[in-house]
């Protein structure tokens, strides 16, 4: 066959993969997990832990390292072809899970293992793998009728190929849109390497004068800066109406079709909703508790939000004398009013942030709290130049993560950032195998003068994406499917999210806050104003986080089946937290990707709840020392090395020794003051 994905790898290799592999590769991937699976199951010898359950948890690792390879090229570097076998495959591969899940043998099996496990004497460890394992095939159709099962896998087929059908509007909605400017007075107010960024993307694509997209490194910043008012509306409209077209790329239908099929499979399994059959299977339990979470916190953040939004308004009539203040004004007053509060802006920031810089920064962090050194090579294969590779030791100088690091946009990668992995880390026969980690983001890229340089925003967002990376480089779990990341969503974003910590942090910024030009290290001043400025209306950003987390419970936490109008539900949605007049041109829900393509459907709630964590575990921190190496110790040994091992709320305990409140989170944001 000579096709790589079937040769026996440890490294990704991109240099060697033709697209046309992708499809054969996944057909006899697939033919070689269905042998392991039935291996499984006409094992003649009793059902244990070990030939059962461990082996389930093994079965199948070629067929994962081709997907995650495959996957995460369709979002970082694809194109049509890539595109169409997406299409192709997905669905493919949600039947064999689907063989897998309804597999009547495998299932009594497993169940068998099951009724025994109390006499069993299993590690934690082993005893999550047994009941997360019993419950997937309980919670995913094992114990239905033949006819539901059909139902079933035709729903999980048709499921698959919607998700991706949405992202891939998405994308070319993002793609196909370009603002072109020629008169200079049009982009007034942006400063002069944005003006660079836009006119180089002109350049490079043949045109004159400056390129506006909708990525974010092109989209943000001319929302911020520009003070052509009409231009900032005709964006942010075309921003906020992706996939609202009623044309050929339009996601309405998706949407529709998409939660109605949700709601389905969930009654089929005997959940009243789709957020109830997610949501078992989280720290927050029930739709209800995730209501009443969000419910309490827009009640404390809520005033403060009206009060910000008024004065923002009021700042801006006095300012330009407009009307009303609308959306794609937002940002644009708001960086202003910032500018005058705390005499700080960006621009005066960028410098001191240069992306190789912060790079650097963020391995000194983690060199500081958990001895990890990075290694720079150059014989690891990549799919695309910008891509940076790396190796990571302990400081026993024992290896411990491939890291790929892989930070500007282009056309073939999606928007926004995150964090993935191409191969798990598990123990078996003894060995230690180590995982392969990947943050991929979107941050401007160099100009012919200037190196990359972030904004603070994007100086947090490689700190949050790293600290993913950190949850997946550290796992030290015994079963690839409880390592690193695979862990409740709602705890997932306590590591990113308490990265973000040290960015506000003096000591932290001392490592790595140094003028591009000069070396000279960012002013003092500067760093307290990060600090003052750190709950600069607050109150609206947490209600407009709330809002995305209402949405999402309202898509998926009621009966769909009544829902003709996308939009109309959508403003119904909406109506406690809106502060701004409603835009008829826009539409949220139709480029929504994190619910409606991601895996946050009825999980968009866990920013806030493990925003909660992360507050309460920093302040631990803060008491100690934010380099505190012993603290740092026991939130690698509870929380970073254990992945899913074991229930998270029991780690977080361990780790901090009592629950989290939610009242470090509110004096954080400034919340605790501003509701009496």
């Amino acid at each position: 066959m000579n096709n790589p994905l079937l040769e026996p790898f440890d490294q990704a290799p991109f240099s060697k993969i033709k697209n046309e592999d992708f499809k054969p590769a996944f057909l006899q991937a697939i033919e070689d997990a269905r042998a392991e699976i039935d291996a499984i199951v006409a094992n003649p010898e009793a059902p244990t832990f070990e030939n059962t359950l461990e082996a389930l948890d093994f079965s199948g690792q070629q067929l994962d390292r081709i997907s995650s390879v495959f996957f995460n090229l369709n979002s970082a570097e694809t194109n049509e072809e890539i595109q169409k076998i997406a299409q192709e495959v997905s669905p493919l591969l949600s039947e064999f899970g689907n063989d897998i899940i309804l597999n009547e043998g495998l299932f009594q099996r497993v169940k068998s293992v099951y009724e025994q496990k109390d006499e069993l004497n299993l590690t934690p460890e082993q005893a999550t793998l047994l009941e997360k394992t019993y419950k997937k095939f309980s919670r995913n159709g094992a114990n239905l009728k033949e006819e539901d099962k059909k139902r079933l896998r035709k729903i999980d087929a048709e499921l698959a190929k919607l998700k991706l059908t949405f992202g891939e509007n998405v994308l070319a909605e993002t793609n196909k849109y370009e603002l072109l400017l020629t008169n200079e007075q049009d982009v007034e107010g942006l400063p002069e390497g944005e003006k660079e960024a836009a006119e180089q993307l002109a350049q490079s694509r043949g045109k004159e004068g400056w390129l506006i997209t909708l990525d974010y490194p092109s989209y943000i910043p001319f929302m911020k800066y520009a003070k052509n008012r009409d231009l900032r509306k005709k964006l942010s409209i075309a921003f906020g109406s992706k996939g609202f077209h009623n044309d050929k790329l339009d996601n309405q239908e998706n949407v529709l079709k998409i939660v109605s099929l949700r709601h389905e499979r969930a009654n089929l399994l005997g959940y009243p909703t789709h957020a109830n059959f997610v949501l078992e299977e989280r720290m927050a339990e029930t739709p209800e508790k995730v209501m009443d979470f969000l419910n309490e916190l827009l009640e404390k953040a809520k005033p403060a939000a009206e009060r910000e939004f008024q004065e923002l308004e009021d700042f801006a009539k006095e300012l330009d004398q407009i009307d009303r203040l609308e959306k794609w004004d937002s940002a644009y007053y708001s960086e202003k009013l910032k500018q005058k509060l705390f005499n700080l802006d960006d621009e005066k920031l960028k410098p001191y942030f240069k992306l190789e810089n912060v790079i650097n920064g963020v391995f000194k962090v983690a060199e500081m709290l958990f001895g990890l050194t990075f290694k720079e090579v150059s014989t690891i294969d990549k799919y695309h130049a910008d891509v940076k590779t790396f190796e990571v030791y302990d400081d026993s100088n024992n290896f411990i993560s491939l890291f790929y690091a892989d930070f500007h946009p282009r056309p073939g990668k999606r928007g926004g950032a995150w964090m993935t992995s191409y191969k798990p880390q598990y123990i078996r026969n003894g060995k230690n195998s180590r995982p392969h980690i990947s943050n991929v983001c979107n941050f401007t890229k160099p100009t012919s003068t200037k190196p990359s340089l972030l904004t603070f925003n994007e100086v947090t967002t490689l700190f949050h994406e790293f600290g993913h990376g950190l949850h997946g480089m550290l796992a030290d779990t015994t079963y690839p499917s409880l390592s690193g990341t695979s862990v409740y969503w709602d705890f997932v974003e306590l590591p990113s999210q308490i990265m973000e910590n040290w960015c506000y942090e003096k000591e932290a910024l001392e490592l790595f806050a140094h003028h591009y030009q000069t070396g000279e290290l960012i002013p003092m001043e500067y760093v307290e104003k990060i600090k003052d400025s750190a709950t600069f209306q607050e109150g609206m950003a947490t209600v407009r986080q709330l809002s995305f987390g209402f949405l999402d419970m309202a898509w998926h936490g009621t009966d769909p089946s009544g829902i003709k109008n996308v939009k109309a539900y959508e403003t119904q949605a909406f109506e406690n937290t809106s502060l701004f007049p409603e835009t008829s041109e826009t539409c949220m829900s139709t480029s929504f990707s994190h619910i409606f393509q991601g895996g946050y459907s009825s999980g968009y709630y866990s920013y806030k709840w493990a925003e909660v964590l992360d507050a309460d575990a920093f302040a631990y921190f803060k008491e100690r020392g934010i380099f505190n190496r012993e603290i740092s110790d026991r939130f690698k040994e509870h929380v970073l090395s254990k992945g899913g091992s074991e229930n998270p709320m029991e780690l977080y305990k361990r780790f901090r020794g009592a629950e989290p409140k939610i009242d470090a989170l509110l004096e954080r944001a400034g919340l605790l003051k501003s509701t009496g």
